[in-house]
């Protein structure tokens, strides 16, 4: 849900984080409809917020492709840690 939020908040999207699916595709067909200018808008607050770092085109083509991407890339960078 942090993840939609950030999508609405960042992007300035006409609609609520609960019309956003976790594996609904960001850009493309059948997509939110984002454009490279959201890419690069969410690049930055995806760093700013997480301290994510998207080094390159086609890494951010992988991460930013949906919801759960973005879920999946953080976790992995970012670990919990163990108890």
């Amino acid at each position: 849900m942090e993840i939609k939020r950030l999508l609405v908040e960042n992007l300035m999207l006409q609609f609520g984080v609960d019309q956003i699916a976790d594996d609904q595709p960001l850009f493309g067909p059948g997509s939110l409809g984002l454009d490279s200018v959201d890419a690069l808008q969410l690049v930055v607050a995806l760093d700013k917020s997480y301290g994510l770092k998207i080094p390159d085109p086609a890494t951010a083509k992988k991460v930013l492709a949906s919801v759960n991407a973005i879920a999946g890339t953080l976790e992995n960078a970012f670990p919990s840690p163990s108890p």
